[in-house]
């Protein structure tokens, strides 16, 4: 199987390709840039796996939740590539992809992104022994004081909404913290790895079906909201 996957929901932009038993990566904190550097990173694991896009068998990316413009770039260009080479899209959480970014083990897993306005994405997984993830709860997107979480004795933590708010974080725990990372961010590898299961399965969709998850649809305060009225 040759699969390509974008992740462009955060600050991180990062392109994968799997080829065969094979996976290469490229990655970079790059805000602001990702339009740039997508294409190019694409292209370059190509050439890298001595590939061409029409030997692509699916294209896979980050569906969010994360910055509205991140989140719409990855899916838009999964999109027109998909239906360039007329080939399925498979979508994949970008918070299940962070959440890989956690120790290699069975225990619970809060992936959790700051979403600004003092807010997070934030859901709850465990490693399922197959290299996929089982859900815990659901996507949401909270206060870190108003998170909720399943019980389990230990927890592994994930993302930039540790960098952030770690201490409320940190209380809202149900176990143990076995370790923390806020400098984390979900990667296209882990979105290929994802996508590759789900391909497998036989749930990869039309490119048109390809939709981007923004948990909220408000993007900015208001001039009320931010004290300036």
């Amino acid at each position: 199987m040759n699969l390509l996957a974008i992740e462009t929901a955060t600050e991180a932009c990062s392109v994968a390709l799997i080829h065969g038993d094979q996976v290469i990566a490229r990655s970079e904190i790059a805000p602001r840039r990702h339009t740039e550097l997508v294409l190019p990173m694409a292209d370059a694991l190509l050439a890298e796996a001595g590939l061409s896009r029409h030997a692509l068998d699916a294209v896979a990316v980050g569906r969010g939740p994360g910055a509205f413009t991140g989140v719409r770039l990855g899916i838009s260009l999964a999109q027109g590539m998909a239906l360039a080479l007329d080939v399925p899209v498979i979508t994949v959480s970008s918070l299940a992809a962070l959440a890989l970014e956690a120790p290699e083990d069975d225990e619970a897993i809060l992936a959790v992104i700051d979403a600004r306005m003092g807010e997070v994405y934030a859901a709850s997984y465990r490693r399922d022994g197959d290299g996929g993830l089982v859900a815990l709860d659901e996507e949401r997107v909270c206060t870190p004081e108003a998170l909720l979480l399943p019980e389990a004795p230990h927890w592994h933590v994930v993302g930039s909404g540790w960098a952030t708010y770690a201490q409320v974080l940190g209380e809202r725990l149900t176990g143990a913290l076995r370790s923390a990372s806020g400098n984390r961010y979900p990667q296209a590898r882990h979105v290929a790895e994802l996508a590759a299961i789900e391909f497998a399965a036989g749930r990869a969709s039309a490119p048109e079906h390809a939709l981007p998850v923004y948990l909220r649809d408000k993007v900015a305060l208001t001039l009320v909201e931010q004290g300036k009225a």
